[in-house]
């Protein structure tokens, strides 16, 4: 049988640090103001984070 530190620590461990890294990423972009909302490119860029966001709840709320 598998035990905890072959199955689960790396699961933890990579969304820990991706979770991590992510927000940093939206930290970074929010006190830069590096969106500019008034760009269609910058528009269609933040639907596809919000599409990625819930697609990613949809999928962990089937998966767990």
């Amino acid at each position: 049988m598998l035990d905890f530190s072959r199955t689960w620590l790396p699961f933890i461990y990579l969304y820990g640090v991706g979770g991590i890294a992510f927000m940093i990423g939206t930290i970074l972009i929010i006190k830069t103001n590096a969106l500019n909302l008034s760009s269609q490119s910058h528009k269609i860029g933040l639907s596809y984070f919000y599409l990625d966001l819930f697609t990613t709840q949809v999928f962990m709320q089937l998966l767990f």
